[in-house]
């Protein structure tokens, strides 16, 4: 949890925003588990919006989620599947729940979630906090407020559960908005052969046939004790 990662006008933006954005860009979710609307994946956004989620979505900014979490290699999703604009409204609540584990377009792994909230004068008693769970205990273990300008960076794993199950009630109906977006890593990060990254070229140089040869005819373990001698 971060607060004060982005500057508040550009979030105060982001909020006026949701009023603004077309009826078309959302749609609404209600079940048994969920009541809320997001925005569509893919829908044009508007300029604060937009300038929010390509600075998350830029390679430095990635960059730095890696180094503070040690997930390599995180890449964000353009469409904002699953992200996007958030709002609960009147009643609104979400059941405790992780979330999927690949996108379903890529199959890229789902790595963790980044949320931040646009909710000025957050009163807890107001319910909706993001509960995060102690699934062994059955229990919450920790409620965060929807609180204006704070950051969540919520990792997914086997034991990533949370939601807000208790029900949203403002006393002048405003909703619970918030911006989220996802990062995701290949199942194969870090175990990519040589083979896999090398440039195949039509017509190999000669060193490079000799080096083929040689493989074919001499034992692995002689093999990668030659490269290991010769640095290389």
């Amino acid at each position: 949890m971060i607060e004060g990662l982005f500057h508040p006008r550009l979030l105060e933006l982001v909020a006026e925003e949701f009023d603004t954005q077309p009826a078309s860009s959302w749609v609404n979710i209600h079940t048994p588990y969920e009541r809320t609307r997001r925005s569509v994946p893919g829908v044009s956004l508007q300029t604060a919006s937009r300038t929010y989620f390509d600075i998350v979505s830029s390679g430095w900014f990635s960059e730095w989620l890696t180094s503070i979490t040690n997930m390599p290699y995180l890449l964000s999703d353009p469409r904002l599947v699953g992200g996007g604009l958030h709002e609960s409204r009147s009643g609104g609540t979400f059941s405790i729940h992780r979330d999927f584990r690949r996108h379903h377009d890529t199959g890229l792994r789902n790595a963790m979630v980044l949320i931040t909230y646009l909710n000025k004068g957050w009163q807890p008693e107001w319910g909706s906090a993001l509960e995060l769970w102690d699934k062994k205990n059955d229990r919450c273990g920790r409620a965060v407020q929807p609180e204006f300008g704070r950051t969540v960076i919520l990792p997914h794993g086997p034991v990533s559960y949370h939601g807000h199950t208790q029900p949203l009630k403002t006393p002048d109906d405003r909703p619970r908005r918030s911006v989220a977006a996802y990062f995701y890593t290949s199942p194969m990060a870090g175990k990519r052969s040589m083979d896999d990254i090398a440039t195949n070229f039509l017509h190999p140089a000669r060193i490079d046939q000799v080096k083929t040869v040689t493989r074919m005819i001499v034992p692995p373990f002689a093999w990668a004790l030659g490269r290991k001698v010769m640095g290389r």
